[in-house]
């Protein structure tokens, strides 16, 4: 039996997986576990020193309870999929092969981009496109040339139509309304009153925050809330689904057959957010099939540590987007 780890940290915390790998890939999940904190980022990148004080007690409690031990029965390979992962993630990548294997004996190791477990969870290993949206927002496309990515860039400077934008475009309309201002919406202030208290208190509730894509995001089902009845709710998810498809229409082929899957916790927003995504998606990829993620990016992490265990990976390896460390390869 070749035990496997899958690892997915995003915005809102790092979630654990542990499964069996079958030959050819197969992957059966066993048991999980969580985090709610986010790794903190920092100047030079994602901290891999924090990263490893959640993997490892994680990875040993998981086997621990599935009667594995470390370095007997240990694991066969690990992968971990990060947000930031492709620009952020140089400490990870030096650090986590020599400390996983000098602490879990793992000697097959892939380090990837949040939108690379989240492709392999949506679509396994075959070519399509895929649009992942939580509190960021990312689409990765894939044929046998390999990865072709849009967005990605952080709530700075992209993420458009994620989480963490609409949350932000909803508490900015609130503010309008606070002011007087034109583009308002009453009901989002109300919302944003309930939800985080007055809003002259707003920015010293908000600039300190090192988790702040997750703060605003939390405040993206209160939009949707409002979509039904409130005009400028309403804009804002339709601009929303405009950047999702953006970035969907700038990874998918532009011709011949493409699936596009769509996954992330965004997406749990329901149909307020689906509708527009649906229509611009039929509108602009008309040869393009839209499907269901057959699994969630922590899913796809587990797909990735199974295929690298039995010799089966065939997604295009890339440095900064899918890295792999085996025995052969350190």
């Amino acid at each position: 039996m070749s035990w496997v780890l899958g690892v997915d940290s995003g915005g809102s915390g790092v979630r654990f997986a542990l499964g069996t790998a079958e030959p050819g890939g197969a992957v059966t999940a066993v048991s999980s576990t969580h985090s709610s904190e986010p790794v903190r980022t920092g100047p030079a990148g994602i901290d891999p020193e924090e990263f490893l004080a959640l993997l490892l007690p994680a990875a040993r409690t998981l086997l621990a309870g599935a009667g594995a031990a470390a370095g007997t029965e240990g694991l066969s390979a690990v992968a971990v999929g990060a947000a930031g992962m492709a620009t952020l993630g140089d400490g990870l990548r030096a650090a986590l092969p020599a400390a996983l294997e000098r602490s879990l004996g793992v000697r097959r190791l892939a380090l990837a981009a949040d939108a690379v477990t989240a492709y392999a969870g949506a679509l396994g290993q075959r070519p399509g496109a895929v649009v992942a949206a939580g509190t960021g927002m990312i689409a990765l496309g894939m044929t046998p040339a390999g990865w072709h990515r849009a967005d990605g860039w952080g709530h700075l400077l992209g993420d458009c139509g994620s989480g963490a934008w609409i949350g932000r475009a909803g508490l900015e309309a609130a503010l309008r309304a606070h002011d007087g201002r034109r583009g308002g919406s009453a009901a989002l202030l109300s919302g944003m009153e309930t939800f985080f208290g007055p809003a002259g208190d707003l920015p010293g509730l908000l600039y300190p925050r090192s988790d702040r894509p997750a703060v605003l995001a939390s405040f993206a089902p209160e939009v949707a809330r409002h979509a039904a009845d409130d005009p400028v709710a309403r804009s804002i998810l339709a601009q929303a689904a405009e950047h999702i498809a953006d970035a969907a229409v700038a990874v998918c082929p532009p011709s011949g057959e493409c699936e596009v899957a769509l996954t992330g916790g965004l997406f749990k927003l329901g149909e307020p957010l689906l509708g527009p995504v649906r229509a611009e998606l039929s509108a602009r990829l008309p040869h393009a099939a839209v499907v269901s993620a057959a699994t969630d990016p922590l899913g796809g992490a587990l797909l990735i540590a199974a295929a690298l265990a039995t010799g089966s990976l065939r997604l295009p390896y890339e440095p900064r987007l899918l890295n792999v460390s085996t025995e052969q390869h350190r």
